[in-house]
């Protein structure tokens, strides 16, 4: 990750542990909708792509075609994490790169493999992302929340919120 900001870093760190994105899209009737889907990264490319798995005879594949806007977001309650990006989804037929994904969790919903030929790369390119990262202890928390419900002043900021625009 060498062009990459301490940001950038501190969004895969976010991230990286967590299995599942949600991926919300555009139906065609233009009805938000969210997918469940694993983020099959080892780590955040150099072109802040992020990586799934989906069957290209699902709706979901179609969809994607027609309307390539998406926002994926993560959550990680335990450790009061939040992550909401938004980029452009697009399917990559690159045979070399759905191997070094490949992953026997994967196994489960391709049987045939990386060259399952049901089995489609999405490629979600970040353009923008958000995260909100609390640092401090629940305890903490719940003083700035008391003290904010008792003097009718917001709670003081409850850990980082950081922006990033990318190209």
């Amino acid at each position: 990750m060498p062009d990459h900001t301490p940001a950038h870093e501190t969004l895969w760190k976010l991230i990286k542990d967590i299995r599942f994105g949600m991926l919300v899209h555009r139906t065609a009737s233009g009805m938000l909708h969210a997918h469940p889907l694993t983020t099959q990264n080892r780590g955040i490319d150099e072109g802040a792509d992020l990586y799934f798995f989906i069957s290209q005879s699902s709706e979901l594949h179609e969809r994607l075609l027609a309307d390539g806007e998406v926002n994926v977001s993560y959550a990680d309650p335990g450790d009061d994490s939040y992550v909401s990006l938004s980029g452009q989804a697009r399917f990559l037929d690159e045979p070399a790169r759905k191997e070094a994904l490949w992953s026997s969790m994967a196994k489960a919903w391709f049987p045939g493999g990386p060259t399952d030929p049901d089995l489609a790369l999405l490629a979600v390119r970040i353009r923008h992302a958000e995260y909100w990262d609390v640092k401090e202890s629940k305890m903490v928390q719940l003083f700035k929340m008391a003290k904010a419900a008792v003097t009718g002043e917001p709670p003081r900021q409850l850990g980082e919120h950081q922006e990033l625009t990318l190209p």
